[in-house]
């Protein structure tokens, strides 16, 4: 399976996620990512699995994809490998 390590890159800085709110979480990632013209062979068309190791509030993955389907991407399925669960909430 082909692999397009390169193709999405962060093109602004953000603050730690760390004790921010999900809407603030969502503000701070707004933009953060993009495909640059050298990319955009290895995503328009295509369908795409993205690869994270965590997800806490979905705002950083979310993020991603969205830049992703932006540049072309026919479809975009995501991969975690371990969930945050809230604690305020039932567990999954």
């Amino acid at each position: 399976m082909p692999i397009a390590a390169g193709a999405l890159k962060r093109v602004k800085a953000t603050v730690q996620q760390t004790g921010l709110s999900r809407p603030e979480r969502g503000d701070n990632i707004r933009g953060a990512f993009r495909v640059p013209d050298e990319g955009k062979a290895a995503v328009v068309g295509r369908r795409l699995v993205l690869i994270d190791d965590a997800l806490t509030s979905g705002a950083t993955v979310e993020g991603r994809a969205r830049a992703l389907l932006r540049a072309g991407a026919a479809n975009v399925d995501v991969l975690i490998f371990a969930r945050v669960a809230d604690p305020a909430r039932t567990s999954i």
